[in-house]
């Protein structure tokens, strides 16, 4: 369906401000990567933004664009980078720190990443038990710590011409939503009265999504997925989505889950297990933020097998995820997974998956892509006031949806889901891969 007319997506023209709440490895490795690609230094290999294509029309049309050709997308040399974080190190320094990116990648962008100094962020160690920040706002209350991150965007906004904010921050620890959640209206009286169901990441969505700038959740956090902040991305046109970038073990087990579904072949086990040494893996060793990184990482098998509509095959199904941190690994996670299938007469088989990743390897392109995919939903009049950007999902572990209706897991059906969104946008037919109409 075509875009009426005067309905037009409005041009990317200008700067496109990111702000980046948590400047650590996950920050620092985005912020890097796009300078080293800006100077020509390296590709920008995991991003769909700007590696992927798009086929549009019949097979037999020939016509596959990159997506950043077909969609107005923000151009990565109109991005700039700033950001909050609980120390007051400069880019540079973070990067070093966290030890992703080698000495020779960061020596030949030194003097850009030294150029960005964070800004003191909100943090209470309620939230996170394992980390002690240095860099932090002062504030009377937790309205008063509202204001001030809306004053720093506001500043942001006058030096840039659109701002996307993005959460990279650490896990904070397990929160349900309570009465202070439900509307605008009680959770602005909560942040007079410090709520403690209100945690740091809500202040910055709050802040955000008030200024009508979107924000993305790369955490499990409870930020985002709340109806006093749908209320608010809707009131102000300022697009949300999921939690929990979906990098490394979830990622293959939204590719492997499918294959089992799609061939009805029976799950009586999953064991999943990571060891990690950066400060997530640190973090995720206090069982509270491991509560909320579970809660994420397990709905994912319910979802996409359907246990109750398939008892036969899903619905003894033990699965079991397990994070330790071990220092030595820093941020080269190592996920391992076995999985104990049957098939034909309930025979068993096994398969196993040792995935040695990188973590802040997998997830800067993520960041990109969500930062780059955010900012065209708020300039796409169809999109910009729905709120809950379903499209995204792929990106993530906890995918959000409309209030009642269960989230898409299955990765084929999320990049079918993402590419239809963007041809219905442009005017292109959707392609549902029928195919009938070449055997006419």
């Amino acid at each position: 369906m075509a875009v009426e007319k005067g309905q037009a997506i409005q041009p990317a023209t200008g700067k496109l401000g990111v702000m980046v709440v948590g400047m650590g490895a996950v920050a620092t490795t985005l912020i890097a990567g796009v300078e080293a690609v800006r100077k020509g230094l390296a590709k920008p290999i995991g991003s769909v933004t700007q590696m992927g294509t798009i086929r549009l029309g019949k097979r037999t049309d020939n016509r596959t664009p990159l997506v950043k050709e077909f969609v107005p997308l923000a151009d990565l040399n109109d991005v700039v980078f700033t950001g909050w974080d609980i120390f007051p190190d400069n880019m540079y320094e973070a990067a070093s720190h966290a030890q992703v990116l080698d000495r020779d990648h960061l020596g030949s962008i030194k003097p850009f990443l030294e150029s960005i100094q964070p800004m003191p962020a909100v943090f209470d160690q309620y939230y996170v038990k394992r980390l002690s920040g240095t860099h932090v706002k002062e504030g009377k209350n937790k309205c008063d710590l509202a204001q001030q991150v809306r004053s720093d965007i506001q500043r942001f906004k006058a030096q840039v011409d659109r701002v996307v904010v993005i959460w990279c921050g650490s896990t904070e620890i397990f929160l349900e939503p309570t009465a202070v959640h439900q509307s605008v209206k009680s959770f602005e009286k909560g942040l007079t009265e410090n709520d403690p169901a209100i945690a740091p990441s809500q202040i910055y969505a709050y802040a955000a999504l008030k200024e009508g700038v979107p924000f993305a959740n790369g955490a499990p956090n409870l930020t985002v997925d709340l109806p006093c902040m749908i209320e608010l991305s809707r009131q102000n046109g300022a697009p949300i989505c999921g939690k929990d970038f979906k990098t490394g073990q979830t990622l293959i087990k939204t590719v492997l889950s499918p294959a089992f579904k799609a061939r009805m072949l029976g799950v009586s086990g999953w064991y999943s297990t990571n060891i990690l040494g950066n400060r997530d893996g640190e973090v995720l060793d206090d069982p509270e933020s491991f509560k909320t990184k579970e809660e994420s990482k397990l709905g994912v098998l319910d979802y996409i097998l359907q246990p109750e509509k398939y008892p036969d095959l899903y619905g003894n199904i033990y699965h079991k995820v397990r994070i330790n941190y071990y220092p030595p690994r820093g941020d080269n996670k190592e996920g391992w997974d076995n999985i104990d299938i049957f098939g034909w007469l309930g025979y068993p088989m096994q398969i196993k998956v040792d995935f040695l990743c990188r973590d802040s390897i997998l997830a800067a392109p993520i960041a990109l892509d969500l930062v780059l995919f955010l900012d065209l939903a708020q300039r796409t009049p169809e999109l910009r006031h729905i709120g809950i950007q379903e499209w995204l999902s792929f990106y993530f572990k906890s995918p959000q949806s409309a209030p009642g209706l269960y989230p898409e897991h299955d990765l084929f059906i999320q990049s079918m889901k993402l590419k239809n969104t963007l041809r219905h946008i442009m005017g292109e037919e959707l392609i549902t891969h029928l195919g009938l109409e070449y055997y006419d």
